[in-house]
């Protein structure tokens, strides 16, 4: 940090006499400024791979795998849905500035398709998604939507190891010299979703198969359902971009009222209008329906928290709903 001289103060006592008093002002903030410059330690290591990432869910597992040799920048935080995220000019600068773009794909980042277009024709800008049969990945059809992919595949664990398999070859594509340290670091985390994988189909099978309805704000869960036997149910569609309407809302109360089902779900990312709506009409119809807990889906928790990270996200969900349904 650069010092205030001796010599630097009386000259500028000197020019108080002669210089209006804003322009001195301006002379001790040249200097104030002058002594911060340079005492923040820089945020990356130099020889780092520079990385910006979209989703948390996504930076978790570039970090998992990249460990000491990149350097990461999320452009989502806790509670902010990707749907309806639109990037700052600080953002595109975090874009700019990235060796390697990561992001989630399958028109998940809705409103930053033309950036990420743009930005993959002078870096690597590589969708996490990409390397997915598209057979095994629901559509927006079977959920009456459009033909769109659903893009929330980190809820089946088994295609997040996936998405974590090719962020590791994008790694070590782009950076050869730490390749051994990818591939070590990567397959530790795999194990580790194996084991998560095996965990959630245990906690789930402990449901009561006539329970295992699950009942969100929106369609978020389908691939959880499909890979956990769960039947999933969202007010609104794939994306957030649309709205429950007032025929979603009875439909949905008739139905569980119908099947005396106990409890829906609100999600951190989504607000809970909707399911407020459900919960008072089948309240009219005298069917108690309770909130069954908070889940993550489309934005993991703060970090530093263990729903702050992928696995914790996922192991946390895993308890909620089974602690509320069976």
């Amino acid at each position: 940090m650069m010092q205030v001289t001796h010599s630097l103060l009386p000259q500028a006592m000197k020019t108080r006499k002669r210089l209006p008093a804003l322009l001195l002002i301006g002379i001790f903030a040249a200097i104030l400024s002058a002594c911060g410059s340079g005492s923040e330690p820089s945020s990356d290591t130099p020889g780092q791979l520079k990385i910006t990432t979209t989703i948390g869910m996504i930076t978790d597992v570039v970090r998992q795998i990249g460990g000491e040799h990149v350097h990461v920048t999320g452009l989502m935080n806790a509670n902010v849905d990707p749907h309806l995220f639109k990037a700052s000019h600080g953002d595109i600068k975090k874009l700019d500035e990235a060796d390697i773009v990561f992001y989630n794909g399958l028109h998940l980042e809705g409103k930053m398709v033309d950036i990420l277009e743009k930005m993959s024709r002078k870096k690597t800008t590589v969708a996490v998604s990409d390397n997915l049969d598209r057979t095994l990945l629901r559509t927006g059809a079977e959920n009456g939507m459009d033909t769109e992919y659903d893009p929330h595949i980190w809820f089946n664990v088994k295609y997040w190891m996936n998405a974590a398999e090719t962020i590791r070859d994008t790694l070590i594509e782009q950076d050869p010299q730490h390749a051994a340290a990818y591939s070590s670091n990567a397959e530790a985390y795999l194990a580790q979703l194996r084991q998560l994988d095996e965990e959630v189909a245990e906690k789930i099978a402990a449901i009561p198969a006539h329970s295992r309805v699950l009942v969100t704000a929106h369609d978020a869960f389908g691939y959880f359902g499909d890979a956990y036997g769960l039947q999933v149910m969202g007010l609104q569609g794939i994306s957030t971009a649309s709205e429950a309407g007032t025929k979603d809302v009875t439909d949905l109360r008739d139905y569980l009222v119908e099947r005396n089902i106990k409890a829906v779900f609100i999600e951190s990312s989504v607000p809970r209008k909707a399911i407020d709506a459900v919960i008072q009409g089948a309240k009219e119809r005298g069917h108690k329906l309770t909130i069954g807990g908070e889940l993550f889906s489309d934005a993991m928790g703060k970090e530093g928290t263990p729903e702050g990270t992928y696995i914790g996200m996922v192991r946390h969900n895993a308890d909620t709903i089974m602690n509320a349904l069976k």
